[in-house]
């Protein structure tokens, strides 16, 4: 059973990036590393057999080299499909490897003059506690980051992805409606914040009454819908009385079905991801319905784009300004789920196909 508390996180306090720092100092440097790695293939869901948790010898740093601490580790959706061998934008994790995965880590030993022990950096060490890294992609935390985990989240990937397809991709006009699925996630609750702040209606849509809640008290939204309601369709038409004008694609299935039908002429889909269908086998039963889809863009005019965030990282500092300054003035507000230990990091990534975490998903490795 995993051990997990909850924050949710205003932005007012500022915590500086050498708060964490300090604590393996003066430490003798570490001798063994755990990890987990992908022990086989998953076929349709992740199982615990999936994965598996072993101990190896940290190597001796050479000339150039510093030793990474993982204090958090993020876990995110994309990890799924790095899981398989299917072509996909970025190559499969190798069985037997690390699973891959951003961090924020702490050096605890460095043999290279551009980094000192004790600072904070981002990094993509992966599940795991240690890394050797000579530095190549490594990069010190921006001061201008509150607390060191939002690196990994508002102030991170997802934060970028929700800044870049909703202001870019998205084209929000003042007094038009937008609605967003996992709009309590990591990216949708960025989104419709976002939404808001250029005078959009936001409209969430989210697993249960308690994160629907949430999404309208907390974050802002106009309205909140619970996709398992069974009358889901009929509830989001009504939080749209003029339809929708961006849509932020995350989930796909039972939720783009009902979308569908509400979308406005010149309406606009930032496709992000489809969680729904990440573990599927096969095809959805039922007829093809490839021919009216394409015919609803043709006739609507929409403009449908895909993207990965990875294409966009020249956004990076106008993202970085912008959401830091949100985040002061408590425009913005940000919920993280956050389980402790490397061994429960199967456990809590499993529960994201399930929605069980509420807020950005993270597992804090280390102090």
């Amino acid at each position: 059973m995993s051990t997990r508390r909850e924050f949710i996180a205003s932005g007012s306090a500022v915590v500086g990036a050498t708060l964490l720092a300090g604590a393996a100092l003066g430490a003798e440097t570490p001798k063994v590393n755990r990890r987990i790695v992908l022990a086989k293939r998953p076929q349709g869901e992740p199982t615990p057999a999936d994965f598996r948790l072993e101990e190896v010898p940290i190597a001796a740093l050479k000339d150039g080299e510093m030793l990474l601490q993982t204090v958090y580790l993020s876990l995110d959706p994309y990890m799924r499909g790095r899981m398989s061998e299917a072509a996909s934008y970025a190559a499969s994790t190798e069985l037997d490897q690390v699973m891959i995965g951003g961090t924020v880590s702490r050096i605890v030993a460095s043999r290279n003059s551009r980094f000192k022990e004790g600072d904070l950096v981002n990094s993509f060490s992966g599940w795991q506690e240690y890394q050797v890294s000579t530095g190549m992609g490594i990069t010190p935390l921006d001061p201008r980051i509150p607390k060191p985990s939002y690196a990994l989240g508002v102030l991170g990937m997802p934060g970028l992805t929700a800044y870049v397809g909703t202001l870019d991709l998205g084209t929000p006009k003042a007094g038009e409606t937008l609605v967003v699925a996992a709009a309590t996630g990591a990216v949708g609750s960025v989104v419709g914040q976002i939404a808001k702040i250029k005078g959009l209606r936001a409209v969430g849509i989210a697993g249960g009454p308690e994160k629907c809640e949430y999404a309208v008290k907390e974050l802002g939204f106009d309205a909140c819908i619970d996709h398992r309601d069974a009358n889901m369709p009929g509830l989001l038409k009504q939080a749209c009385p003029k339809g929708i004008d961006v849509y932020f694609e995350n989930v796909g299935g039972a939720v783009w079905d009902a979308v569908l039908p509400l979308l406005n002429t010149h309406a606009r889909i930032p496709l992000c991801g489809l969680i729904a269908q990440y573990n599927a086998t096969s095809l959805p039963a039922g007829p093809d319905r490839s021919s009216q889809l394409m015919a609803t863009f043709l006739v609507k005019q929409i403009k449908v784009q895909g993207f990965i965030i990875s294409t966009y990282y020249n956004r990076q500092a106008a993202f970085i300004n912008d959401m830091s300054i949100w985040i002061r003035e408590r425009r913005i507000k940000y919920r993280e789920d956050i389980t402790k230990g490397l061994e429960n990091a199967p456990e809590a990534f499993m529960g994201l196909f399930k929605g069980n975490n509420f807020g950005k998903l993270l597992v804090q490795v280390s102090e």
